[in-house]
């Protein structure tokens, strides 16, 4: 029997009750094993005092929620709403969320308006607080909107954040922009994302704090990379694997998400993402971009997408960008480049806002690594007055697909690596699913302690410059390496040249191929720092060709022996050495006189004598 009067209601144990309209009450027992649910079709929400509470997942791989036990008290609002599912692989996430707005403006039989403190249809103003599980604040599908002086606290665990299920924000649709001025999201638990943006659909974030904290992984969740059940960074991009939590993301086709003027932290996993989509745009200009704990990555770039991250300043714990096909743009936030966006991405500057968008520079400071690339093609270009400061390599390609960085310093933009390593070539070296889709494969270090060698690919032109490995450096002064490592920690045979371009330009260091080796033989989740760690040894190509080409005064002064496959220098480059010494070439065991406006081709070793 369920006990109630016109104010309260219980549950007893074992019991489920539906409710079947929207209840107010002032006070409600559930007692343990009760439990609420709506008809089909529909969704029940609990708010006490203005704030969604007390529901949790069933299960730790399941979707639906059920109700916690115990006693609530003040002003109860038991609220029945139309369902909201959205089915992704084989689930179907039964989303609540305290205000949908479509085309057709605030859809009260889908929004939960005792979730909202303030008049909901002034869209600002307003504050929403959740420390329930898989409640999303607001929800925007179709129409525009601008949402000024937003507040959302969530505090509680979401499920997956490739669908957006128990995000702050959500926009989603092709005929979907949603402007938030002045917002304060905050969030605490796995996979409680702050914003996303889906399906086509334009969100831009002016003047805002979206500040996450990640949560604690249920005990039996399995780590895995399957998007349905996925809930922390995959160990094998080099971060720790309870890592649970992406401030944001952007996902589906032709999707744009933009951050003006904004701060945006994660204390872990990642910050701002494109993924489970196609040809996204991602933007960030003169926005703060942090992950607050030892680990994770400003932004990864998956599906192709565009991001322009023009007078950003990161702070990161391992990368600054994860590239996965995507174009990556650094640059300044000048009048010319935040108005050529504003017109490409229908982001509804004003000339008033555009002008009081200060130039700046951005500034990229990563503990470990700037860009790395895995198994993947993309482009980087570098420009304006950008620093990318790092401890570790600055451009980690982890891949044989070909790369393209540009890096322009006419503005000043620098490349300060404390490793003294600019680019390293190297294998991927993710060791990929497990049979059980789980994160429990492990890395094997193919030549690690031995004397084998790779096989050499006697079809692959080590002096080829078609889907290579390319770095060009235009009119910038620079210290630092490049080494070429492909083929020696993968157990396939694999070909990738590096070409190096100088134009107008000055490197002082090594560019070679290399052989290089893990610090360790084998790599679990328990060494996941070990992922993209290796150790060169300078060393002749055997399917990793180094091409250098010196254009329009370039300088390359060579540190140390460099092993090359093609040398092109034009009348008015040189190759010099530091200190007086001198340098000497052979190739292919010939020595061979170093003469500008000439190419070589063939084992070229560059010695400094």
């Amino acid at each position: 029997m369920v006990y109630s009067s016109s104010n309260s209601l219980t549950v007893p144990a074992d019991t489920t009750v539906t409710i079947s309209e929207t209840t107010t009450l002032s006070e409600l027992i559930i007692n343990s094993g009760g439990n609420l649910v709506a008809p089909s079709g529909y969704s029940l929400t609990l708010t006490v005092d203005g704030v969604e509470t007390g529901q949790e997942l069933e299960t730790t791989n399941g979707t639906d929620t059920v109700f916690v036990s115990g006693e609530y008290s003040g002003d109860i609002v038991l609220t029945v709403t139309e369902t909201n599912p959205h089915t992704f692989y084989e689930l179907t996430f039964p989303f609540r969320q305290a205000l949908y707005l479509d085309a057709d403006g605030i859809e009260e039989d889908l929004s939960v308006l005792s979730a909202i403190n303030g008049t909901a249809s002034s869209l600002q103003d307003l504050t929403i607080i959740s420390t329930g599980m898989d409640f999303n604040g607001i929800y925007v599908a179709g129409g525009s909107y601008t949402l000024n002086n937003i507040n959302i606290d969530l505090d509680g665990d979401g499920r997956c954040d490739f669908v957006g299920y128990g995000a702050a924000v959500m926009g989603t649709g092709s005929d979907t922009t949603l402007v938030l001025d002045n917002a304060n999201i905050v969030t605490h638990g796995v996979v409680r994302t702050g914003v996303i943006a889906g399906d086509g659909s334009n969100l831009i974030v002016k003047n805002s704090t979206i500040s996450t904290k990640q949560g604690t992984l249920p005990s039996d969740y399995v780590q895995t990379v399957y998007p349905a059940y996925m809930r922390s960074v995959p160990w094998m991009l080099g971060i720790d694997g309870t890592e649970n939590l992406r401030s944001t993301n952007v996902l589906g086709t032709n999707t744009k998400a933009t951050y003006i003027n904004s701060t945006i932290t994660s204390d872990g996993w990642g910050v701002l993402s494109t993924d489970s989509g196609s040809n996204q745009t991602l933007t960030a200009i003169n926005s703060k971009i942090s992950t607050s704990g030892n680990e994770g990555y400003g932004t990864y770039a998956d599906g192709k997408p565009y991001e322009y991250l023009y007078g950003c300043k990161f702070n990161v714990g391992s990368y600054a960008v994860i590239n996965n096909t995507g174009y990556i743009y650094f640059d300044d936030s000048s009048a010319d480049n935040v108005a050529a966006l504003n017109t490409s991405l229908s982001l509804g500057l004003t000339d008033e806002e555009l002008a009081a968008i200060t130039q700046k520079s951005t500034i990229i400071n990563s503990d470990r690594f700037g860009v790395m690339w895995h198994s993947s093609s993309g482009t980087v270009n570098v420009a304006g007055g950008t620093a990318i400061n790092t401890a570790e390599t600055a451009f980690l390609a982890k891949t044989s697909n070909a790369i393209t960085i540009t890096i322009d310093g006419s503005d000043g933009a620098q490349i300060n690596p404390q490793n003294g390593i600019i680019l390293q070539v190297m294998d991927d070296d993710d060791p990929g699913i497990a049979s059980d889709k789980s994160n429990t494969a492990t890395y094997t270090d193919p030549y690690y302690g031995t004397t084998d060698t790779p096989t050499a690919d006697t079809s692959f032109d080590l002096t080829s410059t078609t889907d290579a490995a390319a770095l060009n450096l235009n009119n910038i002064t620079l210290t630092g390496n490049c080494y070429n490592s492909i083929g020696w920690t993968s157990s396939s045979t694999s070909t990738q040249n590096m070409v190096v371009t100088l134009t107008n330009a000055s490197l002082t260091g090594m560019i070679s191929s290399t052989e290089a080796h893990h610090r360790v033989a084998t790599i679990s989740a328990s060494e996941y720092q070990e992922i993209g760690e290796v150790t060169n040894t300078p060393r002749a190509a055997i399917n990793n060709g180094t091409i250098v080409v010196l254009n329009s005064g370039s300088e390359w002064t060579v540190t140390s022996t460099s092993y090359l496959t093609s040398l092109t220098i034009d009348s008015d480059s040189t190759i010099t050495v530091p200190n007086g010494n001198s340098v000497s070439m052979t190739v292919d065991g010939t020595v061979t006189s170093i003469v500008p406006g000439t190419t070589y081709t063939g084992a070229i070793i560059l010695t400094v004598n």
